[in-house]
């Protein structure tokens, strides 16, 4: 062997820097160890050690301190670990009418909201898609005179082309995306999460989150989606805003009485002209009583009024929205001084904005006041408050976020959470001149309401002139709620206001549920493999079984290295590539064998088997990696891991198949061992086959026809399970007090709040349970809305009590990324088919064999799909369509392209070594096909014994995935040899011959 000094420094220092990378996460599993010793199950007192260890020297000798370790760790995926992702989608369209300063243009709106909603099923950016349906909408139209604004018409000229605002918008699009990304970061990093994965995703306006180990979703749901857009308003004071409320109240009234309930809207605006003067009109006749019948039950729950039929029919406002007031010596209820108009329940929160919005309403609201809520219900109640806000100038606000420098977490005089903030120069003196203004009249001293994306945090009565700049916020605030709050404020605001369109969220329980069975699947898959390749092979087992173990080894520390993440599909990943990394094994066993039935000696037989199984590994590899390549360019999240590890799999596993296994048969035959090659019942297996696979090629492909084509009928009238990833909705993972809960038990439970569209399904022992209930809701607390409506529906049920902690994971896809990805996995399949072919035909140097790889191919994958939508509802376990069965998909094609090699490797090798004139070319490629049937059919029982460990016991999160692979194998085993090669006979006579 030449090169053999080379080779083992190589392979020494490659162990040496695996086993450094690999200490990291040795290192940080002790202290976290110590850790869980110490807090006895108190996760606070947990939390409380690591930090006290994080600057603290915990690695021997190197005394590298446990955040060091940490970040340097193997880090784990959501799947395993637990946490969250999130794919925020920053919103363009509201970008677009900002930079247009809210044109009222009726063509520019309708454009936005045609481009918005095309989105959904057009390949185009948004960008592109207004501006050609503003041209069409406005064919003369002129983009600069929405565009050339005060603020942008030093970039946009009032005679600039159509063409030249395009431009311009795509950049700020592109610039508010990055920036968008860098503000979401520096929130990220200040909020503490240990070995957050944060990706710009090219091309779009997204970005992917991912926070592993976080257990308070809605904290971070707020700190993402909140724009940090921070404004001082003027207040109205209660008593001016209830008469317009009042005016309100009594419109409402009107309606109801005037018109039936489906003409409201009409009745509404015949209405209108009933507008309130904050000034001059003093509350309505009979206004004060009406505070007297309802505040007693108001200050306690406003949910109580709704049910008084009477009250509500002639105070539909007031019904739902108690004022605020307070109850003088007389016992009769007085208007409270301040900014507060009023009390109302959660659930009752959207028909108050909608009474609000309603055209016809809205007249009778003066041009200067809006009504805003309160960012968190009153202390230990469900009760929010409603604040009048008073707009001054264009802007207003009276002051912006703009001017503040500086944020930061502190506690008032009465010792509650607040945030203070510093302002630069121009803040403080422009807050110096508000807060004066404000606090003015000593009879008559005026609130500043401090709002944060549309909700007040707290509105302050000013006292006395506020200089120097500082200001607080202050409220019913928790010390988390404040850093939040501090963190959002100092990383600046969003350009643009940034949606989640795409949630996951995996409990700490799932996660080791899922670590439990990733190891069993992993440690017995690599038992199986090893125990069959001794049986099989004889001592030669044991080199390759060597070769294996180091293989893992050099996996997981070029995977820690690179600080990939490792996810249960990326588990899946390396059991795959236990089996795969037999094959080259087997490739030149089987090489060997050859070799020494020529009567050549074990030294010569090793060494010309590892030369002629040479062209076939690396081809068979080659096209493995780039469907594993492909995977991770058009994949992301857990199918990037999979790519990942399956990547990285295919190069240590030929560095071991082919230098490592060398080093050690070198060293065996230096010693003077004995090696041989098989078993006494081994050694004969397959020796003299002879099938006519070519002959019967037309039974073939009459089965696999006949299968497609049910398929294909079965996917036309039944369709197929598509997972929320290509349907939209959310799932959750639920478990039960009653381990006997059936689906049906959870059906009647939920369908009457969530709707009868929502489907249940056995997930292991748990349900999962998908709706798309509240699914186009893009309210910031649309998530807890469906959560708290299932835990209730579910708890009110007699057998479908939800266990502790019983909502395992959750996961949320908005119905334009379901869209999205479906059409992204259709490309990405015919993508892989057509990079593979291409291949084959750079290799091969014939269309045939390309013509031949393709078919097998596209007929796997047809195959495969077929099964799943004629079996979806026969077999006791889910055969969804999601990302991770595309991924199976792909693996499935790589494996076939990989078995497909090899044959078209030996029929080449046999159509240039035995091929003469009068040799029938389908005898010879027949032969060929025999010729290297031991090794298909041994790798492909390796692979196939690895797949059913890991559908037995890689748990349920992967049972699909798994099983989408185990009947992938099966057919692409027999399509490599049934289906690819009969198509070079049939389309290549005249070539072979």
């Amino acid at each position: 062997m030449q090169g053999k000094g080379v080779v083992k420094f190589f392979a020494i220092l490659l162990a040496v820097v695996c086993l450094y990378q690999l200490s990291f996460t040795w290192v940080t599993r002790k202290v976290e160890g110590d850790a869980k010793a110490y807090a006895k199950g108190d996760i606070l007192k947990e939390k409380e050690y690591l930090d006290s260890m994080s600057t603290l020297p915990v690695y021997p000798i190197l005394g590298h301190d446990y955040q060091y370790c940490k970040n340097n760790e193997l880090a784990l995926g959501l799947d395993l670990e637990g946490g969250m992702s999130v794919t925020m989608q920053i919103s363009l369209k509201e970008l677009v009418q900002k930079l247009s300063d809210n044109n009222p243009d009726p063509a520019f709106n309708q454009a936005l909201n045609t481009a918005e909603a095309d989105t959904k099923t057009s390949q185009k950016d948004f960008i592109s898609l207004f501006v050609s349906e503003y041209e069409k909408l406005n064919p003369n139209g002129k983009l600069a005179a929405i565009f050339s604004t005060r603020d942008n018409q030093s970039h946009i000229k009032f005679d600039a082309s159509n063409a030249e605002v395009q431009t311009y918008l795509e950049d700020q699009g592109k610039a508010a995306v990055k920036q968008s990304y860098t503000v979401l970061n520096t929130r990220i990093d200040q909020f503490g999460v240990t070995s957050p994965n944060i990706q710009l995703q090219e091309g779009t306006n997204r970005i992917l989150i991912e926070l592993p180990g976080v257990k308070d979703e809605d904290r971070v749901r707020k700190l993402l989606s909140g724009t940090a857009k921070l404004e001082f308003y003027q207040t109205f004071e209660n008593g001016q805003a209830y008469q317009v409320l009042a005016g309100v109240n009594k419109i409402l009234a009107d309606t109801k009485k005037s018109a039936p309930a489906a003409d409201t809207t009409k009745a509404l605006a015949a209405n209108s002209t009933a507008k309130t003067d904050t000034a001059k009109t003093a509350p309505a006749k009979g206004g004060l009583s009406l505070l007297n019948k309802v505040q007693k039950t108001a200050a306690k729950d406003t949910s109580n009024l709704a049910g008084k039929s009477k009250l509500a029919e002639q105070n539909p406002l007031f019904a739902i929205l108690a004022p605020v007031t307070y109850q003088d010596q007389t016992g009769q209820q007085k208007l409270r001084p301040g900014p507060t108009v009023g009390w109302c329940a959660i659930k009752d929160t959207a028909t108050v904005d909608a009474y609000l919005n309603n055209p016809a309403v809205k007249s009778a609201i003066p041009s200067n006041m809006k009504f805003l809520w309160g960012v968190k219900p009153i202390e230990k109640t469900k009760i929010f408050e409603l604040y009048a806000i008073k707009l001054v100038g264009a802007e207003g606000a009276v002051l912006t976020g703009d001017v503040i420098n500086d944020a930061r977490a502190d506690v008032d005089q009465k010792g509650s959470p607040d945030v203070v903030m510093d302002m630069n120069s121009q803040g403080a003196q422009k807050w110096a001149t508000v807060t004066r203004e404000a606090s003015a009249d000593p009879n008559n001293k005026q609130a500043i309401a401090i709002v944060l994306d549309n909700n007040v945090y707290s509105a302050p009565t000013v006292q006395d002139e506020i200089s120097g700049g500082t200001s607080s916020i202050s409220g019913n605030f928790t010390v988390e709620d404040t850093k939040d709050l501090a963190n959002i404020l100092k990383a600046g605001r969003l350009p643009a206001p940034a949606r989640i369109v795409d949630e996951s969220v995996v409990g700490p329980s799932l996660g080791q549920e899922a670590i439990n069975a990733g190891l069993l699947s992993e440690g017995l898959g690599l038992l199986v493999v090893l125990i069959f390749m001794v049986a099989y092979y004889n001592r030669a087992g044991t080199v390759a079984v060597v070769a294996v173990i180091v293989n893992m080894f050099f996996l997981m520390g070029v995977l820690t290295g690179l600080h990939a993440v490792l996810t249960m599909p990326g588990v899946a990943g390396i059991v795959l590539t236990l089996g795969i990394a037999v094959d080259a094994n087997v490739l030149i066993y089987e090489r060997v064998r050859e070799e020494m039935a020529l009567g050549k000696s074990v030294r010569i037989s090793i060494t010309d088997g590892f030369k002629h199984a040479l062209s076939s590994i690396l081809d068979s590899n080659i096209s493995t990696f780039l469907t594993g390549l492909i995977l991770f360019i058009f994949g992301s999240g857990p199918i990037q891991g999979f790519a990942t590890t399956l990547m990285i799999g295919i190069v240590t596993s030929l560095f071991c198949s082919l230098l490592i296994s060398r080093l050690i048969f070198e060293w065996m035959l230096t010693k003077g061992w004995d090696i041989k090659f098989s078993n006494p019942w081994s050694s004969h297996t397959f020796k003299n086959a002879n099938y006519a696979f070519v002959k019967n090629r037309f039974k073939f492909y009459a089965f696999s026809g006949l299968f497609i084509i049910a398929g294909l009928i079965s996917m036309a009238t039944r369709g197929f399970n598509y997972g929320v990833d290509f349907e939209g909705g959310r799932t959750y993972v639920v478990r039960f007090e009653n381990k006997n809960v059936t689906t049906e038990d959870v059906h009647n439970a939920v369908d009457v709040t969530l709707g009868r569209g929502t489907e249940v399904k056995t997930f292991g022992s748990d349900i999962s349970i998908t709706t798309n209930y509240l699914i186009d809701d893009t309210s910031a607390n649309a998530e807890n809305k469906v959560k708290s409506t299932l835990i209730s529906s579910l708890n009110a049920g007699a057998s479908t009590h939800i266990a502790k902690d019983g909502i395992l994971s959750s996961h949320k896809v908005s119905a334009t990324i379901a869209d999205e990805l479906k059409k992204s996995a259709i490309w990405t399949v015919i993508f892989a088919i057509l990079i593979i072919s291409a291949y084959i035909l750079v290799r091969f140097r014939k269309w045939q064999f390309s013509l031949g790889a393709m078919v097998a191919t596209a007929h796997d994958a047809l195959m495969v799909l077929s099964f799943f939508s004629l079996f979806k509802d026969v077999l006791p376990f889910s055969l969804d369509i999601d990302q991770a069965f595309i991924a199976a998909i792909l693996t499935v094609i790589g494996y076939s392209i990989n078995d497909t090699v090899v044959v078209f490797d030996r029929i080449r090798e046999f159509l240039e070594l035995h091929h003469s004139k009068t040799d029938d070319p389908k005898t010879v490629i027949n032969n060929a096909i025999n010729n290297t049937l031991s090794r298909t059919v041994i790798t492909a029982l390796t692979v196939f014994f690895v797949l059913v460990i890991l559908f037995i016991f890689g748990g349920d999160v992967i049972k699909g995935f798994s099983f989408a692979l185990l009947i992938g194998v099966c057919f692409g085993t027999y399509s490599s040899i049934c289906i690819a090669t009969p198509v070079i006979v049939d389309f290549g006579k005249k070539d072979l011959k």
